[in-house]
């Protein structure tokens, strides 16, 4: 009897909450526009604005291949290029234009929203529509797993907090490197015609948050990075 009620209150205190997907992330902490690794390197990403190659002349395609190899071979640093899809949620633009149809005064104009909100409505319905967004990643490390003696990365395997923490001055120069070579990108991708702009800490955390929580991202929206609280050891992920 008391093995059931045993087996009966596990039942309804169900099971415990798992881990929070912060503990297998690589990122120690976001702050100042810049993501530092627990591995102490650093990491800038910038959303970059596409064009549309098939519409430009010979002459213009030629120049923009001609630009991006030079920025190619201009590069003495790593980076990434990673492209984002995911369904265009549309559900908002949708209910205005069912608003706009009802105030509508003039039975024309209403009559020409009813068609056009009809043709939104079955577009969505043939086939999802999808919104792709460019990102470049720069990334800085200091020093190279190699550079290290075999204490040193014993002591960091054992006391990774203390690899992370980086001191106020060492992190205001990691900073201004990697901020040097996100300028150097930015210019060098504007002379191709393609906007770039660096995401800032709230940016970050928000494309994280999307990144990991796709279903719940609409719906619930991150507050300010301001308005956080935070722990002791990590910023904010």
């Amino acid at each position: 009897m008391a093995q059931e009620q045993d087996m009966q209150s596990k039942k309804l205190a169900g099971s415990k909450p798992g881990p929070a997907t912060q503990r297998y992330l690589d990122i120690a902490e976001i702050k100042e526009d810049v993501m530092v690794m627990k591995d102490g390197t650093m990491r800038a990403v910038m959303i970059v604005a596409s064009i549309n190659f098939a519409l430009k002349s010979e002459d213009e395609q030629n120049a923009i291949i001609s630009a991006y190899v030079q920025f190619l071979n201009s590069l003495e640093f790593p980076l990434q290029v990673v492209i984002q899809s995911r369904r265009l949620n549309i559900d908002n633009y949708i209910e205005r234009l069912r608003e706009s149809e009802k105030s509508q005064t003039n039975e024309l104009l209403r009559m020409q929203i009813k068609d056009y909100l009809n043709f939104v409505q079955e577009l969505v319905t043939l086939g999802q529509i999808m919104q792709k967004q460019f990102f470049v990643v720069v990334s800085y490390n200091p020093l190279s797993d190699k550079a290290k003696g075999f204490f040193s990365r014993m002591s960091e395997a054992f006391t990774p907090a203390l690899s992370v923490r980086l001191a106020e001055d060492r992190f205001r120069q990691r900073r201004n490197d990697i901020q040097t070579r996100v300028e150097h990108i930015i210019s060098n991708l504007g002379s191709m015609g393609l906007k770039a702009v660096q995401l800032d800490t709230q940016s970050l955390i928000e494309l994280f948050y999307r990144v990991y929580n796709p279903e719940t991202y609409d719906n619930q929206k991150m507050q300010d990075v301001t308005k956080l609280r935070v722990s002791d050891q990590i910023t904010t992920v």
